[in-house]
């Protein structure tokens, strides 16, 4: 990206060498497969639902969807044959502790903690890596801890079947944690929401000053070319809306002010993560500043008993109740394991909440958050193969994942590997 400082010359000779120093065979994925299924989610714009569906995979991507009847399937294809499956995109998780070490990013020193990130964190084939393949889980936002008002930034994550750090993260940063409240009061000697606020304002204050004397320098506009800063350099991506803020806010009052600081006055993309008790409230704020910018996100927390009506709540239910479209759960993993995501969107709808809209947010959403609904979040041509075989709708406890599929390579398969959940 043009924003970043030139590569030095022991730099750029080990970028070349690391480039002419890969493997020379093919990619594992390039092997051609065809999925035979009873039925295709594919959670695209016009939300098809196709039975006895064929889907082709080549290269790690899919590259067609069609009924069965009426698709032809490679000769060299491997076909996976399993009539009475529904194929859906993978799950995204969007508040997860469990693909990293996170022992190793202590972000307790300061209350805001420009220049850390978990990137360096994330370790493949854990025990928990393994659990969120077996429950149709594909991607995961890494993130820091809520102690603090800025914990670091973010790593989008593949649960992938390799052990490299490399093959498994997507995008870094992947967002910047924030939490408003809600845990950070506990720091040092205790700080309330009004130094929380300040203190959130000013560290992102800096780092849009920062962007902006790089971005009039970049144009032209200035002939000083501004002092390199490590610690806020990676928050440029925050400011050009290439990454969002996710933000831990939960309660009204602390919601209303993230919306209207993080999402109104600076601009920003943001992730309300968490979103709980009686947050709901804040849905007209939210529809007001544009669901373009802020897009929520509910959990683990599934009802709340609001003493205003004096009724048990079912939080996502009230959302959308609320006029909010985009919806998505969470389960801040490993405060409750990530492959009970989708019995926490379960939770939902038995709180009143729709099973089809809430599998939407757990697969479309969930990759809008991340600002990857490019790549992956539905089945359409030319995006990544992602996507997990269920005995049913997975949004029903009774059923299991039969087999999980990440860049077109099978990495969970129920009966090579038992059932893991």
């Amino acid at each position: 990206m043009k924003h970043r400082p030139p590569m030095t010359p022991l730099a750029l000779v080990g970028a070349v060498f690391a480039a002419f120093s890969g493997p020379l065979a093919p990619a594992a994925h390039a092997e051609v497969k065809a999925f035979r299924v009873g039925k295709v989610v594919t959670m695209d714009a016009e939300d098809r639902v196709i039975n006895n569906a064929t889907v082709i995979v080549r290269d790690g991507r899919i590259e067609s969807i069609g009924r069965s009847r009426e698709t032809v399937i490679p000769d060299e294809a491997r076909v996976i044959d399993m009539p009475r499956a529904w194929l859906v995109p993978g799950m995204v998780e969007l508040h997860n502790h469990t693909a990293g070490s996170l022992s190793d990013l202590n972000d307790m020193v300061y209350l805001t903690n420009p220049g850390l990130r978990t990137h360096e964190t994330v370790v493949p084939g854990t025990y928990e890596w393994e659990r969120a393949q077996a429950a149709g889980i594909t991607t995961a936002l890494l993130i820091p801890g809520s102690g603090t008002n800025i914990g670091g930034l973010g790593t989008v994550v593949k649960f992938t079947d390799g052990t490299r750090q490399d093959d498994a993260v997507v995008r870094s940063p992947g967002s910047l944690k924030v939490a408003q409240a809600g845990n950070p009061e506990r720091y040092w000697w205790r700080v309330d929401r009004m130094m929380m606020n300040f203190n959130t304002r000013r560290t992102l204050r800096i780092a849009q000053e920062y962007h902006e004397s790089w971005n009039a320098y970049e144009a032209g506009e200035a002939d000083e070319r501004p002092e390199f800063n490590l610690l806020y350099d990676e928050y440029r991506g925050l400011f050009a809306r290439e990454y969002p803020a996710s933000v831990h806010t939960q309660i009204y009052q602390v919601l209303l002010t993230t919306v209207e600081m993080l999402g109104r006055e600076f601009g920003l993309k943001v992730v309300l993560d968490h979103s709980t008790f009686d947050a709901w409230k804040v849905a007209p704020l939210v529809l007001d500043v544009g669901e373009e910018n802020i897009i929520t996100i509910v959990g683990p927390r599934s009802h709340f008993f609001d003493l205003t009506q004096r009724k048990m709540m079912g939080i996502v239910q009230r959302w959308h109740q609320g006029g909010v479209t985009k919806l998505g759960i969470n389960t801040d993993a490993p405060v409750i394991p990530q492959e009970e995501l989708p019995n926490q969107a379960a939770i939902a709808c038995w709180l009143g909440f729709d099973p089809y809209l809430a599998l939407a947010g757990l697969t479309r959403v969930g990759a809008e958050a991340v600002m990857m609904e490019e790549q992956i979040g539905t089945i359409e041509p030319g995006k990544d193969a992602d996507f997990a075989l269920w005995t049913g709708d997975p949004i029903d406890p009774r059923h299991r994942t039969l087999m999980t599929v990440v860049d077109g390579r099978i990495v969970y398969d129920s009966e090579r590997d038992g059932i893991r959940h």
